[in-house]
């Protein structure tokens, strides 16, 4: 919430108006969509549109719209997951080491993505999967205290986002940055992306990523979408902005309207895969007990 502040603070300023963020928490961010679709097609209520309630929640049956059923302002922000250890942790000298224990000693490391089936586990699943190597899945409700126990030893690894980096970067050590974007480094501390290692990780675009864009309603009528566009594009092109939230671990997109469909598009089959890959965990898992 406080990056798309942000944003709508400098979008504010380029159309001469306050706009404020509110928090709409519930149902896979579906709530926040279905309270958005009340509100007149006016331009004044702006989706922050969140790739769970925007394409993951659609996709799994959960939700009755697509990604088509707007009509796109600019891309925001996106966060990457990263795969971490402890830092006093000598067992893994990088990410292909790990790679390599859990291929050699399947179902024997421990990790957590936090909330099982969530998309950082379908991140996590479809590196090891790529990779053919998998690990016993530990479900959290909440990855701060995954987090704890990794400290304790419990777990090997976890999947964590920039702001869980952030909070504990003097007690783990991220060995692989869980996404293609150059940027995305930066927000963990310079650490490698796992395509540094020459190792595909599955998963293409925006897809093994938090991300999201700003939308409004498909009737909202053209010289008022118009009009958001050009003040967003404004906002989120300006330095001051992007070095902001770059400092708040979100890396600045920037993706412009027209380019919409086509970043868009391809990130519901892409989610699939990771779909798939949880499955193959599951049944690789079964396999080894």
């Amino acid at each position: 919430m406080s990056a798309s502040q942000i944003i709508a603070d400098a979008m504010g300023e380029e159309l001469g108006v306050n706009i404020s963020v509110v928090s709409t928490p519930g149902a896979g961010g579906t709530k926040a969509f279905l309270t958005a679709m009340e509100k007149p097609a006016d331009g004044y209520t702006i989706f922050d549109g969140y790739v769970a309630p925007l394409v993951l929640q659609p996709m799994l049956g959960k939700a009755d719209w697509s990604y088509k059923d707007f009509s796109p302002l600019w891309a925001a922000t996106s966060n990457s997951f990263a795969i971490a250890v402890r830092k006093d942790d000598d067992r893994f000298a990088d990410f292909p080491a790990l790679i390599a224990y859990a291929k050699a000693d399947p179902g024997k490391l421990r990790y957590s993505p936090g909330t099982v089936g969530a998309l950082p586990h379908m991140v996590a699943a479809k590196a090891m999967q790529t990779s053919d190597s998998v690990a016993q899945v530990v479900p959290y409700p909440e990855i701060d205290n995954a987090v704890k126990d990794l400290r304790g030893g419990i777990l090997d690894f976890v999947v964590i986002n920039p702001g869980v980096y952030t909070t504990n970067k003097g007690e783990v050590r991220v060995l692989a940055v869980l996404s293609e974007l150059d940027d995305a480094s930066k927000t963990y501390g310079g650490a490698p992306r796992v395509a540094d290692f020459g190792i595909e990780l599955g998963m293409k675009g925006l897809a093994p990523m938090g991300w999201n864009w700003w939308l409004v309603r498909k009737d909202t009528p053209e010289a008022v979408v118009a009009k958001l566009r050009d003040a967003m594009g404004k906002a989120v092109n300006r330095d001051d902005v992007k070095q902001k939230l770059l400092a708040m671990g979100y890396v600045p997109l920037g993706y412009s309207p027209d380019q919409y469909d086509g970043i868009v598009g391809p990130v519901a089959d892409n989610l699939k895969s990771g779909v798939d890959a949880i499955e193959w965990e599951k049944q690789k898992l079964e396999s080894v007990k």
